[in-house]
């Protein structure tokens, strides 16, 4: 034990640290620093944001767990009651938290039971070719043809417990009707398709929560007459919006030309059917996908646009710049217009949870509170999941609110503000606006990046590393020219005064395109990454939630689980088998690890199995078909010791049963099949989807259905029939998440 000057022992550094470390005072340690912290939070009023966490909690339990629907009353019932044990336990804070927890919990389980019955609508059972009749309710134009959404009046046969209220169809001639028109057709319908493979990308449950109970094409013409009984008031309204973008969607197009006029349509009406597949692949590498949905990024730039324009208009009169509150009521005609630009563009769910968030702002100005604050975004989320929330399953609601909370948790260190210059000259003054801009933008864009990353590589199992450089050279482009000069044409469209508007618009839209295009051709511009699972994400969101939420140093905990996730998603356990739902399909992986075709998925099924195992080949690639010995009764290939046989003609059934190990097959196998795996009709209508692994133990199996369990967005397993004979698709075939049905929207 050493002295100082005055006399007073000083213990060694290590000595006291091997004090601090003495196993029975870490426990009592940790426990003072959580309380320390806990007290910390609940001092700066940081404990509410966790209700939005709870109540999100709630609605993944509902949708992960419940193998039926409830009824919503014992969780409505437990809700109050907690809600009771919080009022009696205000004083302390540990119970209230708790029980303030456990209350917002059961009211997000019981909302999301509420959603499911109060959407609840007949689904297609099987394949059915009929006379559609009903009333055209949107349009998604396309370079051929267009993508119809009709509200059904009538299906064949079917009777009202039987018949979609809604179903979506493909009509591939240049005549197409116009919204609200009663039109009658034959169709080609079949029950919304569920996931390509096992943790997939689910459309028939985005489907369900659209009222969509069928999707399909149109088989001949489609004929347009009088109606039976007026339409209602709601289709005449959705009717008339829709008419009204569609007609300006053409306007700009035609303003513009090209990819670059069908791009600053869908900027402005949220339309996208004009935009081509290559134009939708340049954005992707560019990493700037999501500024062609209306979205977080569109709601905050149109709510600024016209926030300065009547902040800006008031002010030059004296006498209201000094005794109005001219901000508040730029805020409320901001709130005003970013409502009816959210109408217009058609209320898609991203954008309407962006309403949602850029209203909470905007109240907050109104109330004099900082506009950004993770409890305004809490309270914004909180609204939005009460609405939808089936949302938080999407990536749309994952990205746009993790990438606001990372923006506003790291808002001190990204305000861009490196060289202060206020003593500086005009020059000095300028650069340094330059240079905060830029630093400014180039950091948002990477907290953004990174706040999203995990759920954008979940759902879409890419990444595009050049992003920032993307987002860096085009935001500036969209910030100050694209969404300035949206604005400014939707206010002169009613004088016929916007077509110039829409021409310069078009200008700094074809210089954005032009940037994608040079970053598009970046050698690995685009990554394919392997899928991994919901317990890689669920340990990165919390990690997220940790690390962005609190405000003293609890923050830290964070980097446990969002490391650990990062590490499990970093292996991911591939699949050797991936085979179609209706067994007319597989994809074996072979001696070079790489998958290979047998059979014939459908092209959108390869895609997802090759994004899926991260593999960036086409599903055109001719590789993908070499190996298999393929004839017209089948199809053969070896992985391994397993051989895999798929069955195309029954034929095929005595040899491949005496000799493969595995059996895929559209059509029912016979009683006696000797195969250790037999996947066909029955199997696969009863459990969808199907991925195996083989190991020294014999094939693990994953499914995307399980037995005896069905979800009120999928027909039941004993409605499944027996195919049609053909294997073709309809038009109608959903893309994946990452095109129009449900794109990222993690907006700065």
């Amino acid at each position: 034990m050493a002295q100082d000057g005055t006399g007073t022992q000083v213990v060694p550094r290590r000595a006291a640290l091997a004090h601090v470390l003495v196993p029975g005072e870490i426990l009592p340690r940790a426990g003072r620093a959580l309380a320390a912290g806990l007290a910390e939070e609940a001092g700066q009023r940081r404990l509410f944001p966790w209700l939005a966490v709870a109540f999100g909690a709630g609605i993944l339990l509902f949708f992960g767990a419940a193998d039926r629907l409830p009824s919503p009353v014992p969780a409505l019932a437990a809700a109050a009651a907690f809600g009771g044990a919080a009022f009696v336990l205000r004083a302390r804070p540990v119970g209230l938290a708790a029980s303030l927890a456990l209350a917002f919990l059961f009211l997000g389980f019981a909302a999301a039971v509420i959603r499911v019955a109060t959407v609840a609508a007949p689904i297609l059972a099987r394949t059915t070719i009929a006379p559609l009749t009903g009333f055209v309710e949107g349009i998604d134009e396309r370079d051929e043809g267009a993508r119809l959404i009709v509200r059904v009046h009538g299906l064949g046969t079917l009777g009202p417990a039987e018949r979609p209220a809604r179903v979506r169809v493909s009509f591939r001639r240049p005549e197409v009707p116009r919204p609200g028109d009663f039109v009658t057709a034959r169709v080609r319908l079949l029950p919304p398709p569920e996931p390509a493979r096992p943790g997939g990308y689910d459309f028939a449950r985005d489907a369900y929560f659209r009222g969509i109970g069928a999707v399909g094409s149109v088989l001949g013409t489609i004929t347009v007459g009088p109606p039976p009984e007026p339409p209602p008031w709601d289709l005449r309204l959705a009717a008339a919006v829709d008419e009204a973008r569609n007609a300006l969607t053409r306007r700009i197009a035609a303003a513009n030309g090209g990819q670059a006029g069908a791009v600053a349509a869908a900027l402005v009406t949220g339309k996208r059917g004009l935009i081509a597949p290559e134009t939708s692949e340049v954005l992707r590498a560019a990493g700037i996908y999501h500024v062609v949905s209306i979205s977080g990024l569109h709601m905050v730039l149109a709510a600024g646009v016209i926030f300065w324009l009547i902040r800006a208009g008031l002010a030059l009169v004296p006498a209201l710049a000094l005794f109005w509150p001219i901000k508040k009521i730029a805020a409320l005609g901001a709130m005003a217009g970013v409502t009816a630009y959210c109408a217009f563009s058609g209320w898609d769910l991203a954008a309407e949870r962006s309403l949602i968030m850029t209203l909470v702002m905007l109240g907050a100005i109104l109330v004099d509170r900082p506009a950004l604050s993770l409890r305004n975004l809490a309270l914004a989320a909180l609204v939005a999941l009460a609405r939808e929330p089936e949302g938080l399953l999407g990536p749309s609601f994952q990205m746009s609110f993790g990438a606001v909370a990372g923006l506003i948790a790291c808002a001190r260190l990204i305000d861009g503000r490196v060289w202060r210059a206020e003593e500086a000259g005009p020059l000095g003054r300028l650069a340094a606006a330059i240079l905060t801009a830029v630093t400014g933008t180039l950091a948002t864009t990477l907290v953004a990046q990174i706040a999203t990353a995990p759920f954008a590589t979940y759902h879409f199992q890419a990444v595009q590393p050049f992003g920032l450089v993307g987002n860096a050279l085009t935001l500036p482009l969209v910030s100050l020219v694209v969404m300035p000069a949206a604005v400014l044409g939707i206010l002169a469209h009613p004088f016929a005064l916007d077509r110039p508007v829409w021409w310069a618009m078009g200008l700094a839209v074809r210089g954005m395109l032009d940037i994608a295009a040079w970053i598009r051709g970046f050698d690995h511009a685009t990554l394919t990454l392997p899928a991994f699972g919901t317990g890689a994400l669920a340990l990165m969101s919390a990690g997220l939630l940790l690390l962005v939420l609190p405000a003293s140093r609890l923050r830290w905990i964070g980097l446990v689980p969002a490391l650990a996730g990062l590490a499990l998603a970093a292996q991911p356990a591939r699949f050797d088998l991936y085979v179609d739902r209706e067994g007319g399909g597989a994809a074996l992986r072979g001696a070079d690890g790489r998958l290979r075709v047998l059979g014939r998925p459908p092209p959108f099924v390869l895609e997802q199995w090759l994004r899926a195992d991260g593999d960036g080949r086409s599903r055109d690639d001719p590789g993908l078909k070499a190996g298999p010995r393929c004839d017209r009764l089948g199809c053969v290939a070896t992985s391994g010791t397993w051989d895999v046989a798929v069955v195309r003609d029954k034929r095929a059934f005595a040899q491949d049963c005496a000799r493969a190990a595995v059996i895929v097959a559209r059509a029912a196998a016979p009683p006696g099949c000797a195969a250790r795996l037999v996947l066909d009709r029955a199997f696969l209508a009863a459990h969808g989807a199907t991925a195996v692994r083989f190991g020294p133990d014999g094939p693990d199996l994953v499914t995307a259905r399980t037995p005896g369990e069905t979800p009120p967005w999928r027909p039941p397993p004993a409605t499944v029939p027996k195919p049609v004979p053909e294997p073709a698709r309809p038009a109608a075939e959903p893309e994946p998440a990452a095109e129009p049905d449900d794109g990222p929207d993690a907006d700065p």
